[in-house]
């Protein structure tokens, strides 16, 4: 196994099988004096194959910033992993193309979907970020993964 697949695999065992992952999403807000200022926030993501998925509403600041500059920054609270990724709006929850997706979401935030979401309203829409670099730290920087999303390689820092 590749030290790449190694990594996936703890990113899977980490945050995958359902899990409901509370993670640390930074944008870039462009600001009246065109100096950029990162913008931070927790939300609850779904993880599948170097791709973190968030049910989030299309006019949200957020959103916002992504549709300016879709480059992003998120962290896994307590779990030690960082990563860079893009952004992209998938659209509407309830569009046929997002059904197989929309499941799993709701499965893995089935204790509070219902109650934060309004599918009825278009603009509650699946965020995707999918990943393109990122640091695994196991136990304490003991070792090490940098993770190239991208081109599907690693390097390990023992």
């Amino acid at each position: 196994m590749s030290q790449y697949e190694e990594g996936i695999v703890i990113l899977k065992e980490k945050f995958g099988n359902d899990k409901d992952n509370v993670i640390a999403l930074a944008t870039i807000e462009q600001t009246d004096n065109n100096k950029p200022r990162p913008i931070v926030r927790d939300v609850d993501a779904y993880y599948e194959d170097g791709v973190f998925y968030v049910v989030t509403w299309a006019k949200s600041t957020k959103m916002q910033h992504i549709a300016q500059n879709n480059e992003v920054g998120i962290a896994v609270c307590f779990e030690w992993f960082n990563a860079n990724g893009i952004g992209e709006n998938l659209g509407w929850v309830l569009d046929p193309k997002n059904a197989e997706l929309r499941t799993k979401l709701r499965k893995a935030f089935a204790k509070w979907y219902d109650m934060a979401n309004n599918e009825n309203d278009e603009n509650c829409c699946i965020l995707a970020i999918r990943l393109t670099k990122g640091i695994i730290n196991i136990n304490h920087h003991e070792k090490l993964y940098y993770m190239d999303f991208v081109n599907k390689t690693a390097t390990v820092r023992e």
